[in-house]
């Protein structure tokens, strides 16, 4: 049993899956308060699909990029249950959960997040003769440095601002398929299918050095007595 858990941003997800087939799952607008509500929401579900903690034999986590303290509390979480259950743990990037969804399309797929400052965390995937992969690493960028790399149709899903939406339609016309909001939604269940693939290989992550990828560091408050020595 694996249980998949994706604090990257306000919208939290949880499943339980067998070998990568979702037994249950539970997505939910947790805001700012992931580190109240995981440990509940995790409960609830075991208890639906009629589970315990000693049933789980695998965690995966999405790492990120997204916000700073979901990425911690989610990455804590995970990493102290692999721990105590003595269990493998596995590393995802959020980005690539949000691009999977459309593997099966063959098109290029790129995933965006908004990163603040006028600025978008990117990647690029596709599946090439059946095989998926990562063409553009996660990165930070603007959407006019983006636009001139894509050279054929792509799919652009993730969180994306309404206003970064329209800019790709009226930039790409036709080569831009934007995925509406609601179909956008990121869920856990694809979070476990892509850990499996890894967790069945034996390609674990090792717990006390995985690290959320958070593409920039935050932004850290001077306190007022630092800045007047």
């Amino acid at each position: 049993m694996e249980l998949a858990i994706d604090t990257s941003t306000e919208t939290a997800s949880i499943a339980l899956s067998s070998q990568g087939e979702i037994i249950a799952e539970l997505t939910w607008h947790a805001g700012q308060n992931h580190t109240t509500e995981l440990m509940p929401s995790l409960t609830c579900i075991l208890e639906q699909a009629r589970l315990s903690l000693k049933d789980i034999n695998g965690v995966i986590v999405a790492k990120g990029p997204g916000s700073f303290n979901g990425l911690r509390v989610g990455m804590s979480f995970a990493k102290g249950l692999a721990l105590a259950l003595k269990i493998p743990l596995v590393g995802i990037s959020t980005l690539e959960v949000e691009a999977f969804p459309y593997a099966a399309t063959t098109l290029p797929i790129c995933p965006i997040q908004n990163a603040g400052r006028g600025e978008i965390a990117a990647a690029l995937f596709q599946t090439k003769r059946g095989k998926w992969c990562r063409l553009v690493e996660e990165h930070i960028t603007t959407v006019e440095t983006l636009l001139p790399e894509l050279k054929r149709h792509t799919i652009f899903c993730g969180r994306i601002p309404p206003e970064i939406a329209l800019h790709l339609r009226e930039r790409l016309k036709r080569k831009a398929l934007v995925v509406e909001s609601a179909a956008g939604l990121r869920r856990a269940g694809y979070l476990a299918e892509l850990g499996w693939r890894r967790l069945k290989v034996g390609d674990f992550d090792h717990s006390p050095t995985l690290e959320p990828l958070y593409l920039r560091r935050p932004a850290i408050t001077v306190s007022s007595k630092v800045r007047t020595k």
